[in-house]
């Protein structure tokens, strides 16, 4: 089946996968850094690259789409 949707990114697009991280599971400098949050989100490049870790996943989303990506939410 092949039918195109709307809500989901067009293949060969610029797109990024955005996932919760636990700041725990972080490296001792970045948790410094993070203040009182249990859990940040990451943006990654579909090989799995981290491009960036903001506070919350609002951020994520509009931190993609300012740089032309279409951010896809992973688990």
């Amino acid at each position: 089946m092949n039918t195109p949707y709307e809500g989901f990114p067009a293949a060969g697009g610029r797109i990024v996968y955005v996932r919760a991280v636990p700041v725990a599971d972080l490296p001792d400098e970045v948790r410094e850094q993070v203040g009182g949050a249990e859990v940040i989100y990451s943006v990654h490049a579909p090989d799995g690259q981290r491009l960036a870790l903001v506070a919350d996943r609002q951020s994520a989303f509009h931190l993609a789409k300012a740089h032309d990506f279409a951010p896809v939410s992973v688990h």
